[in-house]
């Protein structure tokens, strides 16, 4: 080998490694959200003020969301009940908890002894009602189930879920359907954001919300939440918060 041939091979030899195929990055899975329409079977929830049920209601719009939320394959989506089944509260945090989602949201919609009260609301979990309307509306979607969790097993959830960050996690979710809400043009309560001891929000590994759409007891609210194309914008407005809650949080940018 002449001293042109030595100063080449060096070359030779290195270059297969520019042409290496570039690594590619594992594709993330989608995220798995869990629907929860409240009530079902022989629990109607709350009937409206010309005899609409709210099992009915909810779960129209919960498909209707489904739907929103799997049109573009960012999710996956499971429902706590796809039919007019009753499922006891802690079976549909169980379900949830056991598919590992990532997000909770229980659909409902209300009733109030004054039929003027109107307009929707969202609720997370707590050991202590934020108020007393909280509370009552609490003691409502928990009192048909006997299954439901003690005092004490919300204050152990609430310690677990602080430990993970959930606690904020799901704060933060409710003030986004809040904010969206808003700017969608749905009428919504004073004090939109509300927090109670709901049976149903208490997996201490998954963000969760209660929204309640609106009260079934108020004749106007009764009207448009029957309407399906009052229902096809709610779900766009609750699909819009999820989007909303799970976009990737841009790093903050460094100064030079």
């Amino acid at each position: 080998m002449n001293r042109r041939s030595l100063l080449v091979a060096p070359l030779i030899l290195a270059a297969p490694s520019v042409w290496a195929a570039p690594v590619k990055k594992p594709v993330p899975k989608p995220k798995l959200i869990a629907l929860d329409p409240g009530h079902g079977g022989r629990d109607p929830g709350a009937l409206g003020y010309r005899g609409t049920q709210e099992k009915g209601v909810v779960i129209s719009v919960a498909r209707d969301l489904a739907r929103e939320l799997q049109a573009h394959g960012r999710y996956r989506v499971m429902l706590t009940r796809s039919s007019d089944t009753y499922v006891p509260l802690r079976e549909r945090v169980a379900r949830a908890t056991d598919a590992k989602a990532d997000l909770f949201l229980s659909i409902h919609a209300d009733a109030h002894p004054d039929n003027d009260v109107r307009g929707a609301s969202v609720y997370t979990l707590s050991e202590e009602a934020s108020d007393r309307e909280a509370a009552a509306l609490a003691a409502r979607e928990n009192r048909d189930d006997s299954s439901v969790a003690p005092s004490s097993v919300v204050a152990r959830t609430l310690v677990a879920m602080a430990q993970r960050g959930t606690v904020n996690d799901s704060c933060r979710f409710a003030d986004t359907i809040v904010g969206t809400f808003g700017k969608s043009g749905i009428l919504l309560l004073p004090r939109s954001h509300r927090k109670a001891g709901f049976a149903v929000l208490t997996s201490p590994d998954i963000p969760a919300a209660l929204v309640e759409l609106g009260f079934l007891s108020n004749p106007r609210d009764e009207k448009i939440l029957t309407v399906r194309q009052h229902q096809m914008a709610l779900a766009r407005a609750l699909r819009a918060s999820i989007d909303s809650h799970l976009a990737p949080k841009s790093s903050p940018t460094r100064k030079a």
